[in-house]
């Protein structure tokens, strides 16, 4: 959705790596949005996020920036989908129609550009199980790849919203991996309900943040369980906000 940075450009790099050439979209989509005013707010640098990219190549990228109008005609409306019960964890259950929004952008753009791979990073790891289920769904030829979560210097994930942090914020963010990281030292030794509750409290130390949501989850289903069972992967999600921003991340904990 634009306001390009050092993370999206790892995935156009890994693009470049494996393809002749690279569509690149940007295109900030209203049917995604709860929150009319998060809409209103995101930023948009659609200048400056070409001349980023042309720093990477002049001649393997081809930007595709449309407008509203472009992709929905006169009607700006989602989809309806069955994602399995993906879309009604985490976000889904604080974004009402935010993974419908989602999949009707993503199947239009993938039936425009006909895209042989697509590449998403993990920090929206439920979008990326999403996109994965929606290519089933609609049975595109598309192989979707998921990409690491690039970090800020003081781990906080890469993220279009970080712009809109003051310097004080930006550092305090920090708050967010330093308590995935303890969550993922903790993880063999403490129940989902100690590791819940260390969360809890970490952000009760700070008045910056409002928790919103802390979820241990399945990696494949993103369901929760009571009690950790074997053999299954684990990943801790996070949402919060801190000056009116709002922040996720996530981190694989086994």
């Amino acid at each position: 959705m634009g306001a390009l940075h050092a993370g999206h450009l790892s995935l156009v790099k890994a693009a470049l790596a494996e393809n002749s050439l690279v569509v690149v979209s940007i295109f900030i989509n209203p049917t995604q949005f709860d929150n009319p005013n998060d809409l209103e707010a995101y930023p948009r640098t659609l200048n400056q996020d070409v001349q980023l990219l042309e720093t990477l190549s002049k001649t393997k990228i081809i930007v595709y920036a449309p407008t509203v109008s472009d992709i929905y005609a006169s009607q700006i409306a989602s989809e309806c989908f069955d994602f399995g019960g993906l879309e009604f964890q985490m976000e889904g259950k604080f974004r009402p129609g935010h993974f419908d929004g989602v999949g009707t952008v993503l199947n239009l753009l993938f039936k425009v550009v006909t895209p042989s791979k697509a590449y998403f990073g993990e920090k929206d790891f439920q979008q990326l199980q999403i996109v994965k289920e929606l290519v089933k769904i609609e049975r595109l030829p598309v192989n979707i790849i998921g990409c690491p979560i690039v970090r800020e210097k003081n781990g906080l994930a890469m993220s279009s919203r970080n712009k809109r942090l003051s310097k004080e914020e930006f550092e305090k963010a920090a708050l967010i991996y330093g308590v995935l990281m303890k969550v993922k030292e903790k993880f063999h030794n403490l129940s989902f309900e100690n590791l819940n509750k260390l969360v809890e409290d970490e952000f009760k130390k700070s008045d910056s943040f409002t928790l919103e949501y802390f979820e241990i989850a399945n990696s494949s289903t993103l369901k929760t369980d009571v009690v950790k069972l074997k053999n299954i992967k684990y990943r801790a999600f996070i949402a919060c906000f801190i000056g009116g921003v709002r922040l996720i991340d996530n981190m694989a904990l086994n």
